[in-house]
């Protein structure tokens, strides 16, 4: 085999991933662009995540197993054992298009300022069945404003990032006397990725920068428990902190109206479990904290307050049925040809 370093390489973490990993895998060994290595890291799994791995014959791909360690323990395994110029981040869970890579690369070769190139999303739920719904961020002129407020990235598995940005956030662990480098935090078992996006963009001077095609395709998980909502929303807050550290100035005029979108995904992902009371709760909240957002994302808010008043006042299957239908409607905003 060539001893020469692929120019991508995929890294996916994987936890108890076996059922997953027969249709991510796939998705990249089916990728136009070829010269890549695929770095699954097996973070502690207890079932078949490594036998599943080794089922496939193809010499791209490379196997890394650790004690687990999350998320961003099982991405920075991933980082530091890397030969590629570029970074590509694929959840166990996710999928990609054919184009992805080959996109992506196209877009850093041509746009050397750019740290973070990312796509658009496709929704799929747990079964792998289209949504037929998108996850649209903004594309360019992205401030660090953008990324604190609203994440343009979107999802773990939609960027390809140069090693260079990597390097240039990474730090010694804080935990271990081995001090091995750390890219993404792993204090962080949740908010890991806006954590890594804001000491990109508040520390660096690396631009993101997204494409308009859904080169991935996201798995929605129904499940969840309330208690998940509190969690995501204190880790956010430390993400928060840390972020202050870095420039508190930025931080002090851009955190109302960040905690209010927080607040506002918060109170999707509630309504999205059946937690109507909550979600209604959740919502009233940030809109009183920055009701800014009625001009910045006139649509969004009011599919999110309009599916919270319907929550409250309509039988389930009633809800059920119409938020069906608000879902195709969306589906059909989204989807089609914008003019010129």
């Amino acid at each position: 085999m060539s001893t020469k370093h692929p120019l991508v390489s995929v890294v996916i973490p994987a936890y108890n991933a076996a059922r997953y990993l027969t249709g991510s895998i796939p998705s990249v060994l089916a990728q136009t662009w070829t010269d890549f290595e695929l770095i699954v890291v097996n973070d502690g799994s207890t079932d078949a995540t490594e036998a599943c791995v080794e089922s496939f014959d193809d010499a791209r791909i490379r196997l890394i197993s650790q004690a687990n360690r999350g998320l961003a323990g099982a991405r920075n395994g991933g980082i530091r054992a890397a030969r590629g110029e570029f970074i590509a981040f694929l959840d166990a869970d996710d999928l990609w298009h054919p184009e992805k890579l080959a996109r992506h690369v196209a877009h850093l070769q041509s746009q050397p300022s750019v740290g973070v190139s990312y796509s658009a999303s496709a929704f799929m739920d747990d079964q792998g069945r289209d949504m037929h719904l998108m996850q649209s961020p903004k594309l360019k002129g992205v401030t660090p404003r953008d990324v604190f407020l609203r994440n343009p990235v979107g999802n773990g598995s939609a960027p390809v990032i140069r090693i260079q940005t990597l390097d240039d956030i990474a730090f010694a662990s804080p935990t271990d006397f081995n001090a091995e480098l750390w890219y993404f935090d792993e204090r962080f078992r949740q908010s890991e990725d806006i954590e890594c996006w804001l000491r990109i963009a508040l520390s660096t001077r690396w631009a993101f920068e997204g494409l308009a095609e859904p080169l991935t395709r996201y798995r929605l998980n129904a499940g969840g428990l309330s208690a998940a909502l509190d969690k995501q929303h204190a880790t956010w807050e430390a993400a928060v902190e840390k972020a202050r550290a870095i420039d508190p100035v930025f931080v002090a005029e851009h955190e109302h109206a960040a905690r209010a979108y927080q607040l506002r995904y918060l109170a999707r992902r509630a309504l999205s479990m059946g937690e109507g009371p909550r979600g209604w709760a959740l919502l009233r909240q940030a809109l009183a904290m920055h009701p800014g957002m009625w001009r910045e994302e006139p649509a969004r808010t009011g599919i999110t307050l309009a599916a919270a008043a319907a929550m409250r006042c309509l039988p389930a299957s009633a809800y059920q049925s119409l938020s069906a239908q608000a879902t195709r409607l969306v589906g059909w905003l989204q989807r089609r040809p914008r003019p010129a």
